[in-house]
Order: structure tokens, then C-alpha cells, then sequence
């Protein structure tokens, strides 16, 4: 049953993730074109929480679906299995959560860099 729910969260989160990626590339082909500068590009980002939820959105995604991609690979792979397997699993989500996370609030809610 849980092989099936993981099947199930990877698969949404790639629907979560496609108009998202969509999104990000159309920004990032608009700023290029238009030659805004890293600046310009922060001024827009910074205190909108808009970007914020956009953004947000997009690591969360990232973080289950890599998460769940990497745990299906250690088990095909390696042949890791029960309790490493689940652990892995949690700590590469962790890991990706936390880096996506401080980019993000760097990039839309600090004042700040990262």
C-alpha cells in the first residue's frame, strides 16, 4: 500500500511541477529579454508573497518528488531496504525542503541575500 501512495505523491507532485517549470521559464526568458539585472529581479521578488507561494510551491514539489525518486533508486540500486530505506528518504526531503526553503525566503521575503 505505501508503494502505491508513494507512486501516487510522486506523480502529483510532477502535475504541481509542470506548470510551475512553465511558469519559471517564461520569467526567467521575460527578464533575459528584457535585460533586467539581478537587482531589478529582487526588487520585483523581495516582500511579495505571491513569489513567495510560486516559489514555495515549487520546492515543496521538488523536495517529495526527488525524495521519492532517489528512495525508489537506493532500493533498485543499492539495495537498501525498511528502515535506511525510510530514512534516506526522510533526510534527502529534509535536505531539500531546507535548501529550497532558505532560497526562497531569500529571494522573496529577506531583505537580503542568502
Amino acid at each position: 500500500m505505501l508503494d502505491i501512495r508513494l507512486y501516487m505523491a510522486q506523480r502529483l507532485s510532477a502535475l504541481i511541477m509542470v506548470p510551475l517549470v512553465i511558469g519559471h521559464i517564461a520569467v526567467m526568458i521575460y527578464a533575459v529579454q528584457g535585460g533586467l539585472t539581478v537587482n531589478e529581479i529582487l526588487g520585483r521578488t523581495q516582500g511579495s508573497f505571491a513569489w513567495f507561494l510560486f516559489y514555495g510551491s515549487f520546492v515543496v514539489a521538488v523536495s517529495v518528488h526527488g525524495a521519492i525518486g532517489l528512495r525508489v533508486i537506493s532500493f533498485e540500486w543499492l539495495g537498501l531496504k525498511g528502515r535506511s530505506l525510510t530514512i534516506l528518504s526522510w533526510m534527502v526531503f529534509a535536505g531539500l525542503l531546507g535548501l529550497g526553503a532558505r532560497a526562497v525566503f531569500a529571494v522573496t521575503l529577506a531583505g537580503g541575500g542568502l
